[in-house]
């Protein structure tokens, strides 16, 4: 079987972050591991945010932006209140 991929998912969610609060049926796009998903998933959290159904505080916008964009995604969610981000392998 050939080495999985990665693809990420940014869920709305609780203030806790509890799986069964992330609906799929909602947030049903899914971001490839490229330069430009990447982007996309930048994009769409920057408007959750600005709509206000996200909160990341002002200071730490850029660490999510740089953990979007360059690092690991999973990690912009310490920073993602009512939101998630989370990877799944991608055949």
């Amino acid at each position: 079987m050939p080495k999985p991929g990665k693809a990420f998912i940014f869920f709305n969610c609780d203030a806790f972050k509890n799986e069964a609060s992330m609906n799929i049926f909602y947030n049903h796009e899914v971001y490839k591991d490229t330069k430009t998903s990447r982007k996309n998933l930048w994009k769409r959290i920057k408007e959750e945010c600005g709509a206000e159904r996200i909160q990341i505080a002002t200071d730490n916008l850029k660490a999510v932006e740089l953990a979007i964009t360059e690092g690991d995604p999973v990690t912009a969610s310490d920073y993602i209140q009512f939101g998630a981000i989370r990877m799944i392998d991608c055949y």
